[in-house]
């Protein structure tokens, strides 16, 4: 499988100098490693973004990536707040691959985080599905049309769509 990076807030890191999240070095190959994850994996770093700045040319570097992996299972992590466009973006390639897009609501390298379980989440959930695009996030998997965020609660939720 190819872990494609492009940021969010799983691997956001908390600068106490300003009080911010922002990127320093990814956290992936580490978290991977915290669950010990002996899945074959080749991590791919495409940006370092929140997913709120992403644009049209954003997408178009995740579609491109996607398209061009030999591999037909497929994660990106991606941040939580336009991560249901993204998998829409996908979705519309028609590709025969299994692509499971995962974040976190709380940085891996804050206490608390949400990140390492969905992670290993969306790792057990590439190996199991068939071909389509998916969010795998708060212990569940959706399929990318049946899903959206809601904000007040701070979890996905799926949809009748």
């Amino acid at each position: 499988m190819r872990i494609l990076l492009t940021g969010g807030t799983i691997d956001k890191v908390y600068l106490e100098a300003d009080g911010k999240l922002w990127f320093k070095d990814s956290i992936i190959e580490e978290i991977l490693k915290q669950g010990r994850c002996t899945a074959e994996t080749t991590v791919e770093i495409l940006m370092q973004k929140d997913s709120l700045d992403f644009t049209d040319a954003d997408r178009q570097v995740v579609s491109d990536a996607c398209r061009r992996a030999q591999e037909e299972q497929l994660i990106i992590t991606h941040g939580t707040d336009t991560m249901t466009r993204t998998a829409a973006d996908l979705a519309s390639l028609e590709l025969a691959k299994t692509i499971v897009l995962t974040g976190s609501m709380i940085p891996h390298r804050v206490g608390s985080s949400d990140a390492l379980f969905n992670l290993g989440c969306a790792v057990a959930a590439v190996q199991l599905l068939p071909y389509g695009v998916y969010i795998a996030i708060n212990g569940e998997v959706f399929e990318w049309d049946k899903v959206e965020k809601n904000r007040k609660l701070g979890r996905f939720e799926r949809t009748g769509a």
